[in-house]
């Protein structure tokens, strides 16, 4: 029985495992019986998993960080659950667990399939997607923004209660804002109908409003334009561009989007002109070197390694879409700094790039 539920549960994370729903290391799926949980560990591609790699979890250990009382500093707290979290551990196939396990053990239906799904992120990541999507998936929960991780679970959990209480049962659907959806069913089947009528129904609103739902691009230049700004990229920016990827040019998004955004392209593209004096001024206010960088030419994702160069123009494009599906629901709304530092300082955000990436985890 065990082994039928982990190659259902390996097959929804191949197909939810990719671009439109994905990208990198991003989304989960678990699923659960009485007293045991499974899902994917933290930073592993969806697409990639086998029935053998999810780890195995006690959902009686899960229950118990309901009810704990962790540090109110923010990185003693994440540390405290995280421990939690490894002591409920039963059976691993390596890593360690999502800090989204506790918030999927909350859900009573079996499956759960979480994505960034960029179609649902349009209204998600919009100044009136809360109104839009309460119009258009009356039956969906929206759930404001908040910290990932300890803070978000504890927050669904409240908001599952009062909608069981004023429903009689849980939402399967749950909308987070800048972040994502849940999806919880009790088979598979379930889930795949539910993802496609969220799709049905959102594309009929873009088509409605005028939105395209394919990313607009310029027309591509030719290749010796493209490799001069290669070269001039890697004269600005030395090493943090080692690999580069380029694309035809399109409008990026100015600004954090999601969690994932920030966590393969970084809060923030290089948009100015490519001097050194620039360069250096963007690493100082930022404190980073970019990893998306558009000129009049193209759009191009850099990084240190060809894993982060790919993934942070997957990114960019994503966030690009995101930003242009935004305008049928009043237009983008990025994280404020404050959401935003708290990814771009949050170790299991750090942890969950460089397995995603195939980078050391220490």
């Amino acid at each position: 029985m065990t082994r039928q539920l982990l190659e259902q549960l390996c097959q929804l994370s191949r197909e939810f495992g990719t671009s439109p729903y994905v990208h990198a290391g991003g989304g989960n799926v678990s699923v659960k019986s009485a007293g045991r949980l499974w899902i994917k560990p933290s930073g592993m591609a969806l697409c990639e998993m086998t029935p053998e790699g999810f780890l195995e979890m006690d959902r009686s250990a899960l229950n118990a960080i309901y009810a704990a009382q962790p540090p109110e500093n923010t990185r003693e707290r994440e540390r405290f659950i995280c421990g939690m979290l490894m002591r409920a551990v039963v059976s691993e196939s390596g890593g360690r667990p999502s800090v989204e396990t506790p918030l999927h053990n909350l859900f009573e239906a079996a499956y759960v399939v979480h994505t960034h799904m960029t179609l649902l992120n349009g209204p998600a990541c919009a100044r009136g997607g809360a109104a839009a999507c309460r119009e258009i998936f009356p039956e969906a929960l929206w759930v404001e923004y908040v910290d990932p991780g300890y803070t978000l679970c504890m927050h669904v959990r409240e908001a599952l209660r009062q909608c069981a209480a004023r429903h009689g049962r849980q939402p399967s659907v749950v909308i987070l804002k800048n972040h994502g959806v849940f999806v919880a069913e009790e088979t598979p089947e379930a889930v795949r109908d539910a993802y496609s009528g969220l799709k049905r129904t959102l594309r009929a609103r873009y088509e409605s409003q005028g939105v395209s739902t394919r990313l607009a691009k310029r027309a591509p230049v030719d290749e010796e334009t493209l490799a001069e700004a290669r070269a001039r990229i890697r004269d600005v920016f030395g090493s943090a561009a080692a690999s580069i990827h380029a694309s035809p040019s399109f409008q990026v998004a100015e600004g954090p989007l999601t969690p994932d955004h920030i966590v393969y392209a970084k809060s923030f593209p290089f948009v100015e002109a490519l001097t050194k004096e620039r360069a250096d001024a963007f690493v100082r206010r930022r404190g980073y070197a970019p990893r998306v960088v558009e000129t009049a030419q193209a759009v191009f994702g850099i990084g240190e390694t060809d894993p982060q160069a790919r993934a942070a123009l997957a990114l960019a494009e994503d966030g690009a879409l995101i930003r242009q599906l935004s305008q049928a629901f009043g237009g983008v709304e990025y994280l404020d700094d404050a959401a935003r530092e708290f990814i771009e300082n949050w170790e299991v955000e750090t942890y969950r790039a460089r397995i995603s990436l195939g980078e050391s985890a220490s």
